[in-house]
């Protein structure tokens, strides 16, 4: 960039000398663009390519560049120059890259130049049969100009960088989050592939002890030995037979989830908090069937996850009840979730979702334990299921009723994918263990 801008200079002093051949101070002009040169040739054999320069060497530099604009600029007609505007281009790079105070010190050096310049300089090269003579007012108002256009887009590249990073911090913790649930999903799979393997050596030990004894006479010393050895071989493969209980895509039973079971087991962590929750699943009106015909979904720990801390968030700010509805039709599925509680501010009603945004206090921390007033627990669940295909929208309870509204809806096919069925349409049914705070009721 900095060989661009010297490029640039000499473009522009070619031009205006050889081109349109007005009268202008060459000598001076070259020589300072060869000092930009010269210097950039001196930071390329002094530092190598990959160096990252300090914030005191980077704001020194960006000073030099202001300086030297600002003397071309003094033997190029000063302010009525139209190139003046480049005076705010080193305060913006400080605004994105560099501390507050850097920047600060930065702009205060492009105001003063900006004002010497207006106050005294060389005329601006032009024809001598039309000579220009703007008004001191004039003047002025392109300070004024180039002042408040250095400020806004200072603040507005520093609010674009800020924003950056914290969406990068909030997409980097959603990733760990993400890769968390995963790892955990993961260790059923790992589980049932070790009792499948240890399984065949088992086996063999029993059959070897089985074979040994009967082999002993009655009296023999080692009887109880390989009695012992062959009950300990048993054991250890009940074990192993447990762990395949719960096998993943192997055994469509606790590889799939239906919506009702994905609701209750989003809601199970939270269902000793004091405020019951109440599960209410069926088809949506005019759709005929029983909650068996519920949709079937590839067990997904990003989903569980995400709706896991929607309804912790309604668990918190509910007054005594959180009721989640799941609905479905031929071409959509949808969860509803509604508290008694406060509901949405209006003012960040449009913004939530996004990182750092958030209603909770920064004093929840203090009463509650845990880290509220971030926002990003909110963004994670917002993202994690909208990539599994559901569209997220917020609203309050209309009045006189008081609440928040969260609703997600999937296209069906998005919410089915990955599923196996047991049988057209069905849903597998297993045994539930839920908690007595959570009332599941279907139509």
């Amino acid at each position: 960039m900095r060989w661009l801008a010297v490029l640039g200079q000499l473009a522009v002093i070619g031009v205006v000398a050889l081109v349109f051949e007005f009268r202008l101070p060459v000598g001076w002009c070259l020589f300072l663009t060869a000092c930009s040169a010269w210097l950039n040739v001196f930071l390329a054999v002094r530092f190598p390519a990959r160096h990252r320069l300090s914030a005191r060497l980077a704001t020194a530099l960006l000073g030099y560049d202001i300086v030297q604009l600002a003397a071309l600029l003094f033997f190029t007609g000063g302010v009525q120059n139209p190139f003046t505007m480049l005076l705010v281009v080193p305060v913006t790079v400080s605004a994105a890259t560099l501390p507050p105070r850097h920047t600060v010190a930065l702009a205060f050096l492009a105001s003063v130049a900006t004002l010497v310049i207006a106050v005294t300089s060389y005329p601006l090269p032009w024809y001598p049969s039309e000579p220009l003579d703007h008004p001191v007012l004039y003047d002025l108002g392109i300070v004024a100009a180039v002042i408040s256009t250095m400020l806004f887009m200072a603040l507005y590249a520093r609010r674009l960088t800020r924003e950056g990073k914290l969406m990068s911090a909030a997409l980097t913790a959603t990733e760990l989050v993400l890769a968390r649930e995963q790892k955990l999903h993961a260790l059923d799979g790992l589980a049932a592939a070790a009792a499948h393997e240890l399984g065949t050596p088992l086996s063999t030990i029993v059959l070897v002890t089985k074979e040994m004894q009967a082999g002993l006479p009655k009296d023999s010393l080692l009887a109880e030995d390989v009695e012992l050895l062959r009950q300990q071989a048993l054991r250890c493969r009940e074990i192993l037979q447990k762990l395949t209980k719960h096998p993943t895509e192997q055994d469509p039973l606790h590889g799939n989830i239906s919506l009702q079971e994905m609701l209750e087991e989003a809601s199970a962590p939270y269902a000793n908090d004091g405020k019951p929750i109440h599960i209410f699943v069926h088809p949506a009106s005019g759709m005929t069937g029983t909650a068996q015909d519920q949709p079937l979904s590839a067990r997904k720990p990003g989903v569980l996850y995400g709706l896991g801390n929607l309804i912790e968030n309604a668990v918190d700010f509910a007054r005594g009840r959180v009721d989640l509805t799941g609905e479905w039709d031929q071409t959509t599925v949808s969860v509803t979730l509604t508290d008694d509680g406060p509901g949405f501010a209006p003012e960040i009603i449009d913004t939530l979702g996004e990182p750092y945004v958030t209603s909770r206090p920064m004093s929840a921390r203090k009463t509650t334990g845990k880290a509220g007033g971030l926002g990003l627990g909110f963004f994670i669940a917002k993202t994690l299921l909208e990539r599994s295909g559901a569209r997220v929208t917020l609203e309050n309870k209309l009045a006189p009723q008081r609440g928040a509204v969260v609703r997600l809806v999937w296209p069906r096919d998005a919410f089915e994918a990955g599923a196996e069925r047991a049988g057209p349409g069905t849903a597998v049914p297993r045994p539930q263990i839920r908690p007595a705070a959570i009332e599941v009721y279907d139509r």
